[in-house]
């Protein structure tokens, strides 16, 4: 007898298409048991009937099944599930034991909760998101990204894909980011002096492992990225914070007994500020005079649209005490986690082995699709794309911020993707993000920025990156609205 079309029900929030999920519908039949080999399946006019849908598309979902082994054709009888499918497991599983670890004694080091910024996950439901660091589906280039990874997928990569480069990058990738990123910052590396990682939080992470101890000294920006400032913590090493001022981080205020300096020159995070490139090279001959390094986050220097970008402090390293890193979290989208860090040989050769250890290397796929987006043009072209959708954005942004009255806390003649806020006098940041969600509108409380139980409740971030420019004046008229409400009391 045929497999009940019954058995089939689809499911509307599903995020595919429907032949995608007529496919998974029947391999979990099969594994659960539900469908045993020699049955047959229902006929695909019936079964396209039954749901409502084409019945090109399940005899399209059967064709693939049966390129896979899970379902067998016999001409003008039907499709049956092969008598090789994958069976489940002829034992009952037991039931789950109840643990009797002491995990209280058992884990040796704890990490807690990282410092992030809380933003619902359904953000993209809300009307008005001046939510940062997302990528906005209308700008990105989706069908040229599926080629280049479908490219990376075919016989011509099939090493790259597949091979264990023992640690080894892409050598497309790294010729790609020598050539056509790096110059862009006035950066001249050779292959050696490159290493792809995933994304620049692993970057952070590394390199604090690489030159970092207890008894070493790291200086970083305040208020500062959230995720360097746990996992400098992590580290164990002694952490000073610099506070920061409308041009970045002071050199002079560096301590002179510091080892390592984390900062953010090009577009200060969270502030935006911009250290002059006279800064710039005072905090280099700072470092000469005091020996230490500076790792410098060079996080968004794609999108430096309202005027020409200052050289990267590695651009003016003469004495290699900088390492300097880069990602296409911005540029491309976060979820690639793809970055890298161009620093001095040792360097590159001591993170190189410590990446080793922890992932071997960055998956291959990957690392030959993102080459080819940059050789092909394709990365070029996002860049531009979103550099007039941010210019016109941050435009809009700009009078409407002005007409309502709202208070910008960190000018920058750099461009980006946001704006550093300052709250209304008596209105706390986070309470009014919390009464704005009732209204449709999402913006991001500060306080991460300033670390755990110094939240000065004073500032937020606005961001444009993930907003339609349409939607942005009435946006930060609400804004604008529920501020006053709350300075009155209301």
């Amino acid at each position: 007898m045929p497999i009940a079309v019954e058995q089939f029900i689809l499911d509307p929030a599903y995020r595919g298409t429907l032949q995608r999920q007529l496919q998974e519908i029947v391999t979990a039949g099969i594994l659960a048991g539900r469908f045993r080999a020699g049955e047959r399946m229902p006929s695909s006019r019936g079964l396209a009937r039954h749901l409502g849908i084409s019945r090109i598309t399940v005899t399209l979902a059967y064709t693939d099944l049966v390129s896979n082994d899970y379902l067998s054709s016999r001409g003008r009888s039907g499709f049956f599930v092969s008598e090789s499918a994958p069976r489940p497991p002829s034992f009952t599983p037991p039931a789950p034991a109840e643990s009797r670890v002491d995990w209280s004694r058992a884990i040796g080091q704890r990490f807690p909760p990282a410092e992030i910024l809380l933003r619902p996950e359904d953000w993209r439901s809300y009307r008005y998101p001046f939510i940062y660091g997302q990528t906005d589906p209308r700008l990105f280039d989706h069908q040229n990204w599926r080629k280049c990874a479908l490219q990376a997928l075919g016989a011509r990569d099939f090493a790259a894909l597949t091979e264990d480069s023992y640690g080894r990058d892409d050598p497309l990738l790294v010729d790609q980011i020598i050539r056509h990123i790096l110059p862009r910052r006035g950066i001249v590396a050779e292959p050696w002096e490159v290493l792809v990682t995933l994304g620049a939080q692993n970057a952070l992470w590394m390199l604090a492992q690489v030159l970092l101890t207890q008894r070493r000294t790291a200086a970083m920006e305040y208020p500062c990225y959230p995720a360097l400032r746990e996992i400098l913590t992590q580290s164990r090493c002694i952490a000073t914070e610099v506070p920061v001022d409308v041009h970045g981080l002071p050199p002079a205020d560096v301590p002179a007994a510091t080892d390592v300096v984390f900062v953010t020159p090009s577009h200060q995070c969270p502030t935006s500020a911009t250290m002059p490139v006279a800064r710039r090279r005072e905090l280099l001959a700072r470092a000469e005079t005091h020996d230490f390094l500076i790792v410098e986050d060079d996080y968004e220097f794609e999108l430096a649209f309202t005027s020409s970008p200052t050289p990267a402090l590695k651009s003016l390293d003469r004495g290699g005490r900088v390492a300097y890193l880069g990602s296409f979290a911005k540029s491309l989208f976060p979820g690639l986690r793809l970055g890298y860090v161009v620093a001095p040989e040792p360097l590159i050769r001591e993170l190189r082995a410590l990446r080793s250890l922890i992932v071997r290397h960055v998956p291959g796929h990957i690392q030959r699709a993102t080459a080819y987006f940059l050789a092909q043009g394709h990365y070029d072209a996002q860049v531009h794309r979103m550099a007039r959708a941010y210019r016109e954005r941050r435009a809009v942004t700009e009078v409407a911020i002005q007409t309502h009255g709202l208070t910008v806390a960190g000018a920058s003649g750099f461009g980006g993707s946001s704006f550093w806020m300052r709250a209304p006098p008596g209105v706390e940041a986070a309470e009014l993000a919390r009464r704005l969600r009732a209204r449709q509108v999402l913006i991001e409380p500060a306080g991460v920025f300033f670390g755990a139980g110094r939240d000065p409740g004073t500032h937020y971030r606005l961001a444009y990156s993930s907003i339609p420019v349409d939607d942005i004046p009435e946006g930060i008229r609400r804004i604008a609205q529920e501020g006053v409400a709350m300075d009155f009391g209301a």
